[in-house]
């Protein structure tokens, strides 16, 4: 999921970008990109699930995120959060240091 938001952190629309398998998503940064200036972001926040229940961020959820970030800075969107959500429990990058 991406949130967009405006400049003041207002919600302009919430989307579902990419669906996946049990085990892997397929995450194309460039459709982000494009979605974000399409809706005249001023920053997103990302969230994906994770089926197994566990909500600690895999070597590929940082890498993905930090390629997004990269991505996103060059049209000066930000990004403001991503979370983890798994079962009841829920983990926030922004919080743990991650971004």
């Amino acid at each position: 999921m991406v949130l967009f938001v405006d400049a003041q952190h207002r919600v302009i629309r919430c989307e579902e970008m990419f669906r996946g398998t049990l085990t892997q998503t397929s995450v194309y940064p460039r459709e982000i990109v494009k979605a974000a200036l399409s809706a005249n972001a001023g920053a997103v926040i990302f969230a994906h699930n994770h089926p197994s229940g566990v909500a600690q961020p895999s070597q590929a959820d940082e890498l993905l995120t930090r390629q997004l970030k990269e991505a996103l800075a060059l049209v000066d969107v930000k990004v403001l959060d991503h979370f983890i959500v798994a079962g009841n429990q829920c983990l926030s990058f922004a919080e743990r240091g991650l971004l």
